[in-house]
């Protein structure tokens, strides 16, 4: 993994933050309650570290022309609202998810979409999660499928492999093969207004359809992606 994709955490225990108080504050340890201190961290996170939301911003600057949205600028909206999960676990590593096939898995998942659905892609590579290989490894979404589901009012989409295009070093051998823009990052920029939620794990447990979605980033200001804890509310049908 890139150092640049490290998440780093310094722990503070009780004992050192009873150190700290007294420093801060003169109260010595045996004015505390079992002569402890608080507990803290220091997370070093980068924006596109973990399970994460990209903005528009993170894939170009300009998008129809006008500056691109920055993972604070977003309707909050867009965050929350009925999931699908589409079933890709049979494509290959490195190919790419057609528009067709896209097409073909969403009406298996649900029929068909509807403004503000957020579209998950099943792929099975969060088997990979905290390996080396995790970024080599995975199907990617094509830029004509991720323009049908632009096209069908999808706003936010999201796959449980690494990133949202293929594996990137076939899209640059694939680059600097043909020499031209338009096949490194095909899907990213696409021209499109819209996020990608990467690095997901545990869509296995979803049904196709049938529950909610909240993917809310963190409002970092003027960041192209944030962290989201993505959660699937699934309705309790009183058999648990």
């Amino acid at each position: 993994m890139p150092a640049f994709q490290r998440t780093d955490i310094a722990y503070v225990t009780h004992e050192q933050g009873a150190s700290e108080i007294e420093q801060l504050l003169g109260v010595p340890r045996d004015l505390l309650r079992d002569r402890e201190g608080w507990a803290h961290e220091t997370v070093t996170l980068g924006s596109h570290n973990s399970t994460h939301v990209d903005a528009p911003w993170h894939y170009n600057s300009k998008i129809d022309g006008k500056p691109a949205l920055r993972i604070d600028q977003l309707p909050l909206e867009w965050f929350f609202g009925p999931g699908v999960v589409v079933d890709f676990t049979d494509k290959p590593d490195g190919d790419a998810i057609t528009a067709s096939e896209m097409a073909g898995g969403v009406a298996e998942a649900t029929g068909e979409l509807h403004a503000g659905d957020i579209v998950l892609v099943r792929t099975g590579r969060d088997a990979f999660l905290g390996r080396d290989e995790y970024m080599a490894v995975g199907p990617g979404v094509s830029a004509e499928a991720t323009h049908w589901l632009y096209d069908r009012g999808v706003r936010v989409m999201g796959i449980d492999a690494w990133g949202w295009d293929r594996p990137l070093h076939l899209q640059a051998e694939d680059a600097l093969r043909e020499r031209r823009p338009g096949i490194f990052w095909e899907a990213h920029q696409s021209g499109l207004s819209y996020c990608q939620i990467e690095r997901l794990a545990g869509l296995a447990q979803l049904p196709p359809n049938g529950f909610q979605v909240a993917c809310f980033p963190l409002r970092v200001v003027g960041a192209s992606a944030a962290p989201a804890r993505v959660v699937a509310l699934l309705q309790d049908d009183g058999r648990n």
